[in-house]
């Protein structure tokens, strides 16, 4: 048989396609879930809304029902939104009307509602005829300045009217909010965050576009759940943010209460879209069952305040037990994470960073297009006072034109033809009146010209400077912040048994050495035994030709080394990610640990196990400028680091030490003086400022280091040169002094002992390690070095060649068995 079909009489036969039903199917299909993905099921990256959010806001806008009117029916708002925008049915759209006005399901409802629109205990909301709404404060930012050709606007369903393809969104609406949905063969759950945090992201991302996804969790730690409770496992968060797909535990917020006569456990915040009725059943089923034994009562206490779900224990119950056994059933739910959104209209999962940049792409586009808008408007008025202020220079002459004239139009041509008026400017100097002639007028007139100069000037900057449209940018989220920001309901916690990095690394002292040229590496410490002074020490480091130690430092595995640089800026690095090495090892380059600029050389290291908020970061520059910063200020050290402090020319970062308010500041200097002065003679200072003065050199004198001592403390301060000579001298015989003088004498420097390498603060039971620029150490007790007074040449510490010198000194203590 033939596959061809007869052309019937009258028709022509190429109208006519055949095709495979199984290829009309599949093609049919495909177009089909596409249209449902794009047009129902996901929402847009750029306002975080599916269409049927979108067109019940804009439905409401068009009708006016704004924060500041009256509630309007639901069935009125319905009914505009399913006749003029989306055709899909009432109850869908109801639907999402009333999860946008449920403050247990959005982080911030976008809907005023008003009567009953449901319940956590999931008690259905009542019929549309019944209950009234109006947008939310926060719902008119998302559609804020969307008359001023901020976005593109399509024909509606039937053409008759058209509506926006996307809000212009002043807020990031996906995260803020998050979205869930079920497409063809795809779904999407985005969590809701915190505002505050997820803005604060948005302003770091658009100063720092290469910042990474861990850089943006320092702003936001994890989602933010209307209904609060807290979230176990801070590795998930990561994986989630990172790869935008993850598995969150959600656990209820509960209290032990003790009591005599039987503990009670109380819950008071649920787990994100868990429904309390059924969970109070679950637990009633379970004690039922002998699932769950120790329980006498069970109350649901909430109200209008909160939740509150007691369960009262019997007499002897073992809580511990009860609390497990409610943990493994009911009050922990798992938040499946899918960051899927459509990016230019095609579904695409997401990464935290990726979430941010669309956002923030199309808020460029936005402002970028509002100020095109507002410039035509402001020159076309600017356009029509200029014709105004010309008509009133010859007011006289103008109004005997127009009286002269025959009609309205042969004035409006003689005034073209007269002072070259453009039409627009003829026709309003035709309609002027007579009043707008008065000097008073003409000041107005000239006031408002100026003011439409300064924003035409304005927004023209704006359009071609990429750094004022930024600015515009993140004043207008740090105002979306201030007007709507709150603070977090939902905690995160470490997982109960979460292995982390830490976890697998022992405790234990290492030495890790820096060079000049950045190549560090960890080693440990018992691989250089102690030894009498004045020996050359064994190899620490096989240095590559030219490169030279700065400086070795004690240190254990779980320490936070703060690493500072010649720029001024600091960066964070755990001691146990430095990678461990032979000690005759060259080391990796620091470049790969941290994201050091081209030029830029580590100077100083603090390491610290921990660092409390009242304590201080003391700088000193090699000119003698000191600071002091709070510790709070450094919380934050991203993996692009942070300003430490402000560096004149020339100048350098040379040395840092924690200090807590009450310690004093010993700076020595490479000429061998030493000034020791109250910390609280430097005010505290932030970590772009440049310090003051704290030691006032003499000419080709320069700061070698610096320590901090209590005002009672009687230990030693050790100084060693360049030449391996030092001496360690009572902490008694340097007096107190103010900051900026010159000091006293501490060591002879002299050509035997070249001029001082650093000194340190030391005790009783102190290791020290000295090290050489070309790589020799030695590890010595402190008793080793002669304890004498100031203003002497002390005694041989290490021996070192004469092409080669001292790079400095560093103290430790050795780790008891107890702290191993």
């Amino acid at each position: 048989m033939s596959s061809e079909l007869p052309t019937p009489a009258g028709q022509v036969g190429d109208e006519i396609e055949t095709v495979r039903v199984e290829d009309e199917m599949e093609q049919s299909y495909i177009d089909y879930a596409m249209s449902v993905i794009a047009g129902r099921a996901l929402p847009d990256v750029r306002d975080g809304l599916k269409p049927v959010h979108r067109r019940i806001l804009y439905a409401m806008h068009e009708a006016g029902i704004t924060s500041n009117s009256g509630h309007r029916k639901s069935s009125s708002i319905v009914g505009d939104t399913m006749g003029n925008f989306h055709p899909h049915g009432d109850s869908a759209i109801y639907d999402t009307l009333v999860r946008m006005a449920q403050d247990f399901s959005m982080r911030y409802p976008l809907v005023d509602g008003q009567g009953n629109f449901g319940s956590v205990d999931g008690d259905p909301a009542a019929a549309m005829r019944y209950t009234e709404s109006r947008m939310a404060p926060i719902a008119e930012e998302l559609l804020a300045d969307i008359e001023k050709d901020t976005v593109d606007f399509e024909p509606n369903y039937d053409d008759r009217l058209e509506e926006p393809a996307v809000l212009p969104s002043a807020i990031p609406n996906l995260l803020v909010n998050g979205s869930s949905g079920i497409a063809v063969g795809m779904s999407t759950n985005v969590p809701p965050h915190n505002l505050s945090e997820v803005i604060d992201a948005a302003i770091h991302l658009l100063e720092n576009p290469d910042a990474t996804v861990t850089d943006l969790m320092e702003f936001v730690p994890g989602p933010d759940f209307p209904t609060g409770a807290t979230i176990v496992g801070k590795n998930a968060i990561k994986q989630a943010y990172e790869t935008g797909r993850g598995r969150l535990r959600v656990r209820a917020n509960y209290e032990i209460e003790e009591r005599p006569k039987g503990d009670r456990i109380i819950l008071t915040a649920l787990p994100y879209q868990q429904n309390k009725s059924k969970l109070v059943e679950r637990i009633a089923d379970m004690v039922n069952e002998g699932d769950l034994e120790g329980v006498r009562d069970l109350r649901d206490e909430s109200d209008r305040d909160g939740i509150r779900v007691v369960i009262e224990l019997k007499r002897g119950a073992n809580t511990d037990i009860v609390e497990n056994r409610l943990l493994e059933s009911v009050l922990e739910r798992t938040f499946g994470v899918i960051n899927l959104a459509l990016v230019d209209g095609n579904p695409e999962v997401l990464t935290l960073k990726e979430m941010l940049d669309h956002y923030l792409d199309h808020r460029r586009e936005v402002v970028r297009r509002r100020s095109e808008h507002d410039l035509a408007e402001a020159e076309d008025r600017a356009h029509i006072l200029e014709g105004r202020l010309l008509a009133l220079e010859h007011a006289e002459d103008v109004v005997e034109l127009i009286r002269n004239s025959a009609d309205r139009d042969a004035a409006k041509a003689a005034l073209q033809a007269e002072y070259d008026f453009s039409q627009a400017q003829a026709q309003h100097v035709v309609r002027m009146q007579l009043g707008s002639l008065t000097s008073l007028e003409r000041s107005e007139i000239e006031s408002e010209y100026e003011d439409v100069k300064a924003r035409i000037e304005r927004l023209q900057t704006i359009l071609e400077d990429e750094s004022e449209l930024r600015e515009v940018i993140k004043s207008e989220l740090q105002a979306q912040k201030e007007t709507y920001g709150d603070e977090r309901r939902t905690s995160i916690i470490e997982a109960d048994g979460e292995v982390t990095d830490e976890d697998l690394i022992p405790q234990e002292d290492v030495l890790i050495t820096l060079s000049e040229e950045d190549y560090i590496k960890r080693v440990p410490m018992d691989e250089f035994s102690a030894q009498h002074r004045g020996g050359k020490g064994i190899i620490g480091a096989d240095l590559k030709e030219g490169d030279q130690i700065a400086t070795a430092f004690p240190a254990r595995t779980h320490d936070t080394l703060l690493c500072f640089t010649d720029a001024g800026q600091v960066y964070r690095l755990k001691a146990y990610q430095v990678p461990e090495m032979s000690r005759t090892a060259r080391g990796t380059s620091a470049i790969n640990l941290l994201e050091l600029d081209g030029d830029e050389d580590i100077t100083a290291v603090v390491a610290t196990r921990d660092i409390d908020e009242d304590q201080y970061l003391t700088m000193v520059t090699r000119d003698g400028y000191v600071k002091r910063t709070p510790a709070a200020d450094f919380e934050n050290i991203l993996s692009t680091g942070i300003i430490a402090t402000r560096l004149e020319d020339g100048d350098e970062l040379v040395d840092v030490v924690i200090t807590d308010d009450e310690s004093q500041i010993v700076i020595g200097t490479r000429g061998g003086r030493a000034i020791r002065f109250p910390e609280t003679d430097v005010r505290a200072m932030g970590r772009t400022a440049r310090g003051v003065r704290g030691i006032n050199l003499e000419p080709g004198d320069a700061v070698a280091g610096v320590t901090a001592v209590r005002p009672t403390d009687d230990r030693y301060l050790l100084t060693v040169t360049e030449n391996g000579y030092g001496k360690r001298t009572r902490l008694s015989e340097y007096r107190a002094q103010s900051r900026n003088g010159k000091g006293l004498m501490d060591i002879k420097t002299g050509e035997r002992n070249g001029p001082v390498a650093t000194l340190r603060t030391v005790s009783e039971g102190d290791h020290v390690i000295a090290m050489s620029e070309a790589g020799q150490i030695t590890r010595m007790p402190v008793e080793e070095i002669s304890a004498i007074g100031r203003n002497t040449k002390g005694v041989l510490v290490m021996r070192v060649e004469a092409t080669d010198r001292l790079a400095g000194v560093s103290i430790f203590r050795p780790m008891t068995e107890t702290e191993a």
